[in-house]
């Protein structure tokens, strides 16, 4: 692992918090997430300094210790915000559907998870800035290998299991926990590879178009699922 920078700074200060209103501390320490997340999406882990991310967030190093105790559990409360943010949405646009009655269809459900899933990911600057945070993690881990599983995986992967097996009642809970793996391989797949097409800046190659990309996971997962639910898969 690399030598981290910042062993040698020096508290530059008292905590910011401790000498104005705690709203002035909790303004400073959303600064100092927000401008952490930007860094560490754009340097990564070990290639952002906290001297970065104080200069970034106009705060000062005892300010940092104050609230997070260092960078590690800055990184920390970065995923932290996160994923109970992603989880939130996944969680409650499936429930909101369900939550309609026994007419839900197949498709529809595909539909809402597709796009509770996509959008926070690709349709706003800071979207894009969390996905290449999410694509840095995945190939150079930090995170405690249960922090995203317990946080992100379980909560979601419960509640599309359960609104699935209502929706597809042929279904047993096997083929479910597959077809619901299938489907996220999908959305993961296409975010992934988008980033790589707008880093290569390759014109030929077309932007994700988000209705269109949907509809297309939507019926071809729903065609499948469906043979699945009969026995052809």
């Amino acid at each position: 692992m690399a030598t981290d920078p910042d062993n040698n700074l020096k508290d530059s200060g008292p905590a910011e918090n401790s000498v104005k209103s705690p709203n002035s501390g909790q303004k400073a320490r959303k600064r100092m997430i927000d401008a952490a997340e930007k860094l560490f999406a754009e340097n990564g882990f070990e290639r952002t300094s906290i001297r970065q991310i104080i200069t970034e967030a106009q705060c000062n190093v005892a300010a940092v210790n104050y609230h997070f105790g260092g960078k590690y559990n800055l990184y920390l409360e970065v995923f932290h915000r996160r994923l109970l943010l992603l989880r939130d949405i996944r969680v409650d646009s499936i429930n909101e559907l369900m939550a309609r009655g026994k007419d839900v269809t197949l498709e529809e459900l595909l539909r809402t998870f597709a796009g509770a899933f996509l959008e926070p990911l690709v349709a706003k600057s800071d979207g894009r800035r969390l996905t290449k945070l999410l694509l840095r993690e995945m190939t150079d881990p930090h995170l405690p290998p249960d922090m995203f599983f317990e946080e992100m995986v379980v909560p979601v992967l419960s509640t599309f299991l359960k609104a699935l097996l209502e929706v597809c009642p042929d279904l047993n809970r096997n083929q479910a926990v597959h077809s619901i793996r299938s489907v996220i391989g999908q959305l993961v797949h296409i975010v992934t590879f988008q980033e790589i097409l707008d880093r290569a800046e390759i014109a030929e190659m077309p932007k994700l178009e988000m209705a269109e990309v949907i509809e297309h996971v939507v019926a071809f997962s729903a065609a499948g699922i469906s043979a699945y639910a009969k026995g052809a898969g």
